[in-house]
């Protein structure tokens, strides 16, 4: 039995106030310290998550010329570079643990998509 619950619409009213935190938060929280990539990886990440959700073709995009697929598998990659970016770039305390935490949030969710009716016949 799937444990998939964060529907379509779910999602989509997620990646608004999402998009907004990633650009805000590294402020906030002063991220940086270890790396200045560690700021601005989550600000132009933020950039980019909110074109990619006014793009996409879901309930809150905007201009909906993007699959709602390739939104997921975006969602997926940054989710998937977002734990590989402190290996990566040798991020450190609280910026390590910013990325970690977003990057396991964003799998997760991704993890706990549920599919839509017309989907699970195919």
């Amino acid at each position: 039995m799937p444990i998939g619950f964060v529907t379509k619409t779910i999602h989509s009213w997620l990646d608004y106030p999402v998009a907004a935190a990633l650009m805000i938060l590294p402020f906030a929280l002063g991220l940086g310290e270890s790396n200045p990539a560690a700021l601005w990886l989550s600000v132009a990440t933020g950039v980019a998550a909110l074109i990619l959700t006014v793009f996409t073709d879901h309930q809150t995009g905007l201009i909906r010329i993007l699959p709602y697929k390739l939104h997921m598998a975006v969602d997926l990659a940054v989710g998937l570079t977002f734990l590989a970016a402190p290996f990566l770039f040798g991020f450190a305390g609280l910026d390590a643990a910013f990325y970690w935490l977003n990057g396991l949030a964003v799998v997760t969710v991704i993890g706990l998509h549920k599919p839509e009716a017309g989907a699970r016949a195919a």
